[in-house]
This record gives structure tokens, C-alpha cells and sequence, in this order.
């Protein structure tokens, strides 16, 4: 049975008419059109499809609609401000952290909360934050300068 669910999405309040057990990563895409959060496994084991929920990293593909009602949910449109991409996203294009682009979002996604709580990691807080994000790819050294590099020009931005 489709309720009415109102979320925040990327500062934008949405009435969002479906199943309260329909999947956060269902709604974003075919219902929000924001299909920059992939589908990957389903399973929540890849990261494709990570979202940062009030702030924290969170797999959409395992989310219910209805757990999410009044809550903060960023995908990677939502990121950019003012025509300016976020800084990690910066450091993944900086960095060349991206090949097929399919891990890219979560990835990006995962680094920001990381960075959000832990503005210095060290390369093991960054491989313990990353570890649930598999990239096909395997750009996990670029991925790792990226972050790193976006915690530095973050630090320098607030000299």
C-alpha cells in the first residue's frame, strides 16, 4: 500500500507517494530521478549505492523508504555548492581516483563523511572508512590520494 513519505534530499523537501518498504535507492532514482547513486549488488555489500543519511554513509539499496521519513539524505548531486564541486570531488578528479565511475558516488559519498567526523585520517582510518566501497577497478591507491588530498586542502581552506 503507497503512503505519502516526506524526506529531505539534498535540501529539497519531497512528498514521495509509494510503499513505505520501497528502497531509498528505488525512490532516489526512479522516483527523484537522481540516478547518480548506483545499483550494485542489492545486497549493501558494494557500496554503489552509499547515501549520507543525517551525515553518515548508509547503503539505499537496503534503506526502507518509510526509515527515512524527516531526514537529511545527500546523494552526490547534492554535494556541489554554488557551482563548485565538494572537495573530494575535486581530489577524485585531482587524483584520477576514477576510471568506469560506477564505485565513484559512493566512494565519494563514504569519503565525505569521513572527512566530516575525522578531518586528518590517517591511511588506516581511511581504509577502515573505504572498506565497505569496492571499486571494479581497483584505483583503491587513488582513491586513498584523493581522500588524502582533500583533507589537505580542506585543512588549508581554514587557515
Amino acid at each position: 500500500m503507497a503512503n505519502i513519505t516526506r524526506l529531505r534530499v539534498n535540501g529539497t523537501l519531497h512528498a514521495v507517494s509509494a510503499d513505505p518498504e520501497t528502497s531509498l535507492l528505488a525512490i532516489l532514482r526512479d522516483f527523484l530521478g537522481l540516478t547518480g547513486t548506483k545499483y550494485g549488488c542489492g545486497e549493501g555489500q558494494c557500496g554503489a549505492c552509499t547515501v549520507l543519511l543525517n551525515g553518515r554513509p548508509r547503503r539505499s539499496c537496503l534503506t526502507p523508504l518509510g526509515s527515512v521519513a524527516s531526514q537529511e539524505v545527500i546523494t552526490i548531486e547534492g554535494l556541489e555548492r554554488h557551482g563548485r564541486l565538494h572537495p573530494v570531488q575535486e581530489a577524485f578528479l585531482t587524483e584520477g581516483a576514477l576510471q568506469c565511475g560506477y564505485c565513484t558516488s559512493g566512494m565519494i559519498l563514504a569519503g565525505v563523511a569521513l572527512l566530516q567526523s575525522n578531518a586528518n585520517p590517517s591511511e588506516q582510518e581511511i581504509a577502515q572508512a573505504m572498506e565497505g566501497n569496492i571499486c571494479r577497478c581497483g584505483t583503491y591507491p587513488r582513491i586513498m590520494a584523493a581522500i588524502q588530498h582533500a583533507a589537505r586542502q580542506t585543512k588549508e581552506s581554514r587557515r
